[in-house]
């Protein structure tokens, strides 16, 4: 897995704001919005194409994409969909995405252009999939839905082998934990220190890793307020650890 981008809607630094941790020289600081990348059997999926989509691509060095899937359907997910299209003129064929379908009605409506009969030139090609809690398929590659809630809004997380990713949560049912046991790598968001209506605090996804017992777990979608990477790596359980843009986890056994 490779994280593209460990940042909350605004990144870091935040356009204008005078703050300390806006105004670091530790790369480790400096945040696009939240997306990763997993590579598993030969296959590229994304996680997310937020505004940041085709900067992450261009950094990472990925010149293939073989799917992505959709947490959920806020801007900072979603914007840079329509930089899809490179990949379908390199790769000649359409992009697989893997959307419920109240994220398909908001890339429907935010990417009209995409979805008209009367299609310009140029336009992303999409092979569209209908997700929900039920596991499927990418090829060989099982991918097992984790429901959760943002706020009010419910949102998808993902579990890959050994592997789960889940950002923009606030509460998880019970139920839906049960798919976090038994993991090697668990992400999840952890905004910053203070109380936040629709984002885990970093104490409450501490909780979480706690009570799920992964081998080793990675805190993103990181707020500024949170405060500098490396004190706050220096604050944190031994196998619990802030990620940040570029980082690579390798994980052998799916």
């Amino acid at each position: 897995m490779i994280f593209l981008g460990t940042g909350t809607s605004q990144g870091i630094p935040v356009i204008a704001c005078p703050c300390a941790v806006c105004a670091s020289n530790d790369l480790h600081d400096k945040r696009l919005r939240c997306s990763a990348l997993v590579q598993v059997d030969g296959k590229n999926i994304l996680i997310d194409s937020g505004p940041d989509f085709r900067q992450q691509m261009l950094r990472a060095g990925i010149i293939r994409l073989d799917a992505i899937l959709f947490t959920h359907g806020h801007k900072d997910h979603t914007a840079g969909l329509d930089d899809v299209r490179a990949y379908n003129y390199i790769m000649q064929c359409p992009m697989d995405i893997y959307a419920e379908e109240r994220v398909q009605k908001v890339l429907r409506r935010e990417f009209d252009y995409i979805f008209s009969e009367n299609k310009y030139p140029g336009v992303p090609k999409l092979n569209m999939h209908t997700i929900d809690e039920t596991p499927f398929a990418i090829d060989q590659i099982t991918v097992t839905p984790i429901r959760a809630m943002h706020l009010k809004l419910p949102i998808l997380g993902f579990r890959i082998g050994q592997l789960a990713y889940l950002t923009d949560v606030n509460s998880i049912s019970e139920p839906e934990k049960d798919k976090l046991h038994g993991l090697d790598c668990f992400v999840i968001n952890g905004l910053r220190q203070e109380p936040h209506i629709s984002h885990f605090t970093l104490k409450e996804a501490l909780a979480l890793i706690n009570e799920v017992k992964p081998k080793q777990a990675y805190i993103t979608h990181i707020s500024h307020q949170l405060g500098f990477h490396q004190k706050v790596q220096d604050g944190l359980p031994p196998n619990v650890f802030l990620a940040y843009d570029g980082l690579e986890v390798f994980l052998h056994d799916r």
